[in-house]
């Protein structure tokens, strides 16, 4: 198991959580309990995969990774200023961009409001072509990630709460590069397991999105980081199955349907500034 960057800022759980998050780095706990016999029978073999994947894995199976061991992270963090000024100009239509459920229906169990936008530049299934086309050191950074399978800012709005939750599968990492973190820092924060972690412009945190997680911005500024998904490097063939599983995924019907949306978003947006313009 690698150990976590000792740059960053990581805090113990305060007592007045333990009682809830003592399990946390188990990702077999899970907020929403199955209800069926079904859902009960798939959770378990979802469990018996995430176990392979976690025996197989090449960095070993930490709730949060030591970033030194992707050699392309320090890369992305060298030039993340010219990412920044990108996102700037992102910034000035922030009103107009997408929330992430408003593409992907099912973030609807965590978030239903405004208060998380998606700006994508690539995903699953996705064409994000006129929107990578308007941050092109943006999208040429993002090519140096292997395995690369989804990537977008990912915009908070002030008072954002994302409350508890656990991703898909374990077969992908993911990446947060901080770009915009307002102040107080310590009150913009991550919960991955039973710890918590701060963003800071400029740095990345890689984690595992299957273990238990909670997201505040209790500031009045924007918290924006450059979100992305990419493939969790396993031992051969495990890496080429793995692979393989993820490109079949773009003909999931969930996410055809978020590709559809995106690209009809994009249309007519980009459609709306080219008249007005």
């Amino acid at each position: 198991m690698q150990a976590i960057d000792t740059t960053r800022t990581v805090e113990p759980t305060p007592d007045c959580f333990s009682p809830r998050t003592q399990n946390l780095c188990d990702r077999t706990i899970r907020i929403e309990k199955p209800r069926t016999w079904l859902q009960k029978a798939a959770l378990k073999a979802q469990d018996w995969l995430e176990r392979r994947v976690a025996d197989v894995s090449v960095h070993g199976d930490p709730p949060v990774y030591d970033t030194r061991v992707f050699p392309w992270a320090a890369e992305i963090e060298s030039e993340w200023r010219m990412i920044r000024l990108e996102l700037d100009q992102v910034m000035t239509f922030r009103d107009q961009i997408p929330s992430f459920h408003e593409i992907l229906k099912e973030v609807g169990a965590i978030t239903t409001d405004d208060s998380w936008k998606t700006y994508f530049l690539a995903g699953i299934g996705m064409n994000c072509e006129e929107n990578a086309k308007r941050c092109p050191e943006t999208a040429r950074l993002l090519r140096k990630i292997p395995g690369m399978k989804t990537a977008f800012f990912s915009i908070l709005s002030p008072r954002k709460h994302i409350p508890a939750h656990r991703g898909a599968f374990n077969g992908i990492l993911r990446f947060h590069l901080g770009l915009l973190v307002p102040n107080p820092r310590e009150k913009v924060r991550i919960r991955i397991g039973n710890d918590f972690h701060h963003w800071t412009e400029g740095k990345a945190l890689i984690f595992d999105d299957t273990f238990n997680h909670e997201v505040w911005n209790d500031t009045n500024g924007y918290r924006v980081v450059l979100f992305v998904d990419f493939t969790r490097p396993l031992k051969q063939p495990y890496h080429r199955i793995n692979e393989t599983f993820l490109s079949m995924a773009s003909f999931a019907p969930f996410l055809r349907e978020a590709g559809n949306k995106q690209r009809t978003w994009e249309k007519k947006f980009y459609q709306r500034q080219a008249s007005s313009g």
